[in-house]
C-alpha cells in the first residue's frame, strides 16, 4: 500500500493580499514542474479563495500554511490556519455562481467556488490549534512520473491497445518521504 506522497510542497505565509498573488504564482510553478498544467487554473482559483478566507476571517492572526500533495492520481490542496472556527459554505448552487444573481457578489462565495471546481473538499478541525480546509482534484495520467507505454507495457507482440497504457513510476532521484522526515533527509544527505 502506497501511503507516501509522490510529490509534496508546503509554504508558510501571512495571508495578506500581496502574498496571496505570490503564492498563486509559486503554486502554479510547482504544478507546471510536476507536469500538472491542466490543474493550474482550478488550483490557483481554489488557493486564492481559501487564502482570501484566511485574510478576511481568521483570528487571532493571518498565519497559514498552503500544502500541495500529489498521491498517484489525486492532488490534495490544503490551507491550515490558527482559527478553530469552522467555515460554512454558501447555499448558492454551482450553476448560479457563474451566471446567476450572485455572479457579481464580492464575498460569501469562496467555499461554494471551491466545491464547484474540485472533486471533493472539506474541513479538518484541529481543536484550539486551528483547522485545515482542503480540496482534491484528479491529476491527469502519468502526472509526476514517467509513463510506461507500448512494448514497455508488454505490448511488443504487434498488438495495439485501444487507448495508451499508462502506469506510474517513482521519479528518479526524488526521495519519497513524509514531510516530517524531509529535513532529516536533507541534513543527512540521504538519497532514495
Amino acid at each position: 500500500m502506497i501511503s507516501e506522497p509522490s510529490r509534496y510542497y508546503a509554504v508558510e505565509l501571512q495571508a495578506l493580499p500581496p502574498r496571496i498573488g505570490q503564492i498563486r504564482r509559486i503554486v502554479a510553478a510547482h504544478l507546471r514542474h510536476w507536469q500538472l498544467d491542466d490543474l493550474v487554473d482550478p488550483v490557483e482559483l481554489g488557493v486564492t479563495e481559501l487564502l482570501t478566507n484566511v485574510h478576511r476571517h481568521a483570528q487571532p492572526d493571518k498565519e497559514c500554511t498552503v500544502e500541495l500533495e500529489l498521491l498517484l492520481d489525486r492532488l490534495t490542496v490544503s490551507v491550515r490556519d490558527n482559527d478553530p472556527r469552522i467555515p460554512v459554505a454558501s447555499e448558492t448552487p454551482a450553476e448560479e455562481l457563474w451566471g446567476g444573481p450572485d455572479a457579481l457578489a464580492t464575498s460569501g462565495r469562496g467555499l461554494a467556488i471551491v466545491g464547484a471546481l474540485s472533486d471533493s473538499w472539506g474541513v479538518r478541525p484541529g481543536g484550539v490549534s486551528g483547522k485545515v480546509v482542503w480540496f482534491t482534484l484528479t491529476a491527469p495520467p502519468c502526472a509526476g512520473g514517467p509513463a510506461v507505454t507500448g512494448a514497455e507495457a508488454g505490448l511488443g507482440f504487434g498488438l495495439m491497445p485501444l487507448a495508451p497504457v499508462v502506469s506510474y513510476g517513482r521519479l528518479a532521484g526524488v526521495p519519497l518521504s513524509t514531510p516530517a522526515e524531509a529535513p532529516a533527509l536533507a541534513a543527512s544527505g540521504a538519497r532514495a
